[in-house]
């Protein structure tokens, strides 16, 4: 068992935050015990109850905190490019998305994963966070088409498929594999931007 560690106070809820996100990246939500995450951090069972009331809180804890953090991240992303046009926000919301997920990877992975695992309240808020998240990229992709700058279709389904294009390099990025973050951002912005401006027309 790990050392034993104080039980109050935010370094312990941060301990617990780690071993949870571990144990259930490892495991899954459903097979992970609070035993075994009071093991894990070095802390009773009854110690737990002292920062989270079920696993269900922890999990949507986890979750809540990802999200939080991905928007505080993405704000000041935007904040940078906020009265530049629409392709250079494209290309700035790829370059922060992928490099967010290679980052986040654990986090990422039991936001989709365990998203299926929270209780409806829990769940319809989190669904509400990522709605208004997609919506950023909604915004850009129709201030582009409306500029005739991007040729969408259908700007929703254009948006989901930029998304789970960009989100999968959580399964296969490696930090020391062929092409390093700043080549795969590179390639997405020129696999996009290539899909969605009109034939002829040049990538800034």
């Amino acid at each position: 068992m790990a050392r034993t560690i104080g039980s109050h106070g935010p370094k312990t809820m941060e301990a617990i935050r780690k071993a949870g996100l571990k144990l259930i990246y490892e495991h899954g939500y459903e097979a992970m015990s609070l035993r075994q995450l009071a093991s894990e951090v070095g802390i009773q069972v009854g110690s737990l109850y002292n920062h989270i009331s079920t696993k269900q809180d922890l999990l949507y804890d986890l979750i809540k905190v990802h999200m939080d953090e991905l928007f505080r991240q993405f704000d000041e992303v935007l904040t940078g490019v906020q009265d530049l046009g629409p392709v250079e926000r494209l290309k700035a919301f790829i370059a922060f998305h992928v490099t967010y997920h290679i980052v986040r990877k654990r986090e990422v992975f039991i936001g989709y994963s365990e998203l299926r695992s929270l209780e409806p309240n829990h769940y319809e808020e989190i669904v509400s966070l990522r709605r208004q998240y997609e919506r950023r990229l909604l915004d850009i992709l129709e201030q582009g088409e409306a500029q005739g700058l991007f040729k969408c279709g259908d700007t929703r389904v254009a948006a989901y498929g930029i998304l789970s294009m960009l989100t999968g390099v959580c399964t296969w990025f490696r930090p020391h594999g062929r092409l390093n973050k700043e080549q795969v951002i590179a390639t997405y912005c020129d696999q996009v931007l290539g899909g969605l401006m009109p034939q002829g027309s040049d990538q800034p």
